[in-house]
């Protein structure tokens, strides 16, 4: 109980500072624009009607904490699923292809792992390539990739996939790189002791001690698979997903719906977190790994 105190407490007090710092934001933001309409109105309020309706604006610079939550329970829970403004739906469709790039980015990042381990040549040659891709900027990439995958009829889920990939295999490779190698040299000298053969030490040496670094690096990578799904639908015009929902905001300057769009794709990777997570300490505990 005090345990969960001590975590919950600190987490809270974030919280409730950030939300205090987000509303003297939208004050400061919103009160000028406030100010003039006042002033065409030949409107006189006082300081606390003034900061309601600094607060209460229907296109604000910067939307209020309770305006992006009265915003995001609305089209999350008080709509159908198959509505085009639920947020549910919208997350669905993102979450399809963010799931499909994570699984092989996944796949292809402990691939190059395992083959950077195993030869020293790859290592030298193909690791320098794996860190440089990633100093392009994504923006950059994304319209690219989906031009040129439209261009040859290829579209929906799969370029989106793509993107995923691309943001997702680094870290699972460099975590994966990194668990591969962790084993220390005299658990290695005393598998060769026992005359394992290259494949023995793999399957029961390496592989086991990678796996708390593979869970690791797949919850930054899932992540990294959202950003990149979402990105995605950003240079597309896409009619769905959490990107979509940013556009429409954007042309529209429903600033409130970008927000709460946000909000449910912040709700949806901290799922994904948490469900790797969770896949990672059953795995662990399978594998006779001591309860933290």
């Amino acid at each position: 109980m005090e345990r969960t105190r001590d975590k919950i407490l600190p987490v809270t007090i974030i919280l409730a500072a950030l939300v205090v710092v987000w509303y003297v934001g939208a004050v400061m933001l919103n009160a000028p624009f406030q100010r003039d309409l006042d002033r065409r109105g030949d409107v006189t309020r006082g300081t606390v009607e003034f900061l309601q309706a600094t607060l209460s604006q229907p296109k604000p610079t910067l939307p209020a904490p309770h305006q992006v939550a009265q915003n995001f329970v609305e089209n999350t829970f008080l709509r159908k699923v198959s509505s085009n403004r639920s947020l549910v739906y919208h997350a669905w469709i993102t979450l399809s292809s963010t799931l499909l790039g994570f699984a092989f980015g996944t796949a292809l990042g402990i691939a190059i792992a395992v083959g950077i381990v195993h030869f020293i040549s790859l290592d030298r040659s193909l690791m320098p390539w794996i860190i440089a891709s990633q100093t392009i900027p994504i923006l950059a990439i994304a319209p690219m990739v989906i031009v040129v995958f439209a261009a040859i009829g290829v579209t929906g889920i799969i370029p989106k996939a793509l993107i995923s990939i691309y943001l997702s295999f680094f870290p699972v490779v460099v975590g994966m790189v990194k668990g591969l190698r962790s084993p220390e040299l005299t658990h290695l000298d005393l598998m060769h002791t026992y005359n394992a053969s290259a494949a023995q030490t793999f399957w029961k040496l390496r592989v086991p001690a990678s796996v708390p670094f593979l869970f690791a690096s797949m919850k930054v990578g899932v992540a990294a698979s959202l950003v990149g799904a979402i990105v995605a639908e950003l240079p597309t015009g896409a009619v769905a997903g959490i990107g979509s929902k940013l556009l429409q905001g954007s042309y529209y300057s429903q600033s409130i719906d970008m927000w709460a769009a946000l909000v449910a794709g912040s709700v949806v990777a901290v799922l994904l977190v948490t469900l790797v997570g969770l896949a990672g300490r059953i795995t662990e505990t399978m594998m006779g790994a001591r309860p933290a």
